[in-house]
């Protein structure tokens, strides 16, 4: 299957902006104790300030914030940290050094892919705790050996003609608080 681009041409930025050194944080599934409401994935993220408002959302929802490296910033960046504020220093994150990696590191959890090639909404999702969802590259999105938009853990946030594609931090807002719309009513219904 060949890429499918999320936006536009994806720039070149130099390798020297880069962050790719990893931290290694394993999240063991067997443990519920203290375990993140949800896993936000940021796929080699490329604008700061997306990463840092990303953040602050999870930290609002007890979500974790993982990042697939390289990262086209250093995660000291000023602008990340004037976007996630003073938030940053109580948010859960991980690190992985490359897909792969990552999918070892959260494996068995359920994973749900974002884009708006996806032919499911993110309302047909029945979501629960401990999902992840993977978010691409601002330009050019997840690639195409890791995104298929036929695969039922694809999904899109619904959007007019008019629109190629939402912002980021909006998209992983708008699917963090839908999962915890849905899970809060699981727990609800369980007691």
């Amino acid at each position: 299957m060949a890429p499918q681009p999320e936006g536009q041409i994806e720039p070149k930025i130099p390798d020297i902006h880069h962050d790719t050194q990893a931290t290694k944080e394993t999240c063991s599934p067997g443990s519920k104790e203290n375990e993140p409401a949800a896993h936000v994935v940021l796929y080699q993220p490329e604008i700061p300030q997306n990463t840092g408002n990303i953040g602050r959302t999870c930290v609002a929802v007890n979500a974790k914030l993982w990042i697939v490296r390289p990262a086209a910033f250093q995660l000291d960046d000023a602008k990340l940290r004037r976007a996630g504020l003073d938030y940053w220093a109580h948010l859960e994150r991980g690190d992985a050094v490359n897909w792969d990696d990552l999918v070892t590191q959260l494996h068995p959890r359920p994973m749900y892919f974002l884009s708006r090639f996806a032919k499911r909404t993110i309302w047909e999702a029945d979501f629960r705790l401990g999902d992840v969802f993977v978010f691409g590259r601002e330009t050019s999105g997840l690639p195409a050996s890791i995104l298929d938009p036929e695969d039922p853990r694809a999904l899109r946030l619904p959007t007019s003609e008019h629109v190629r594609s939402l912002n980021l931090a909006t998209t992983a807002g708008i699917v963090l608080y839908e999962h915890q719309r849905q899970t809060s009513e699981h727990r609800r219904g369980s007691q």
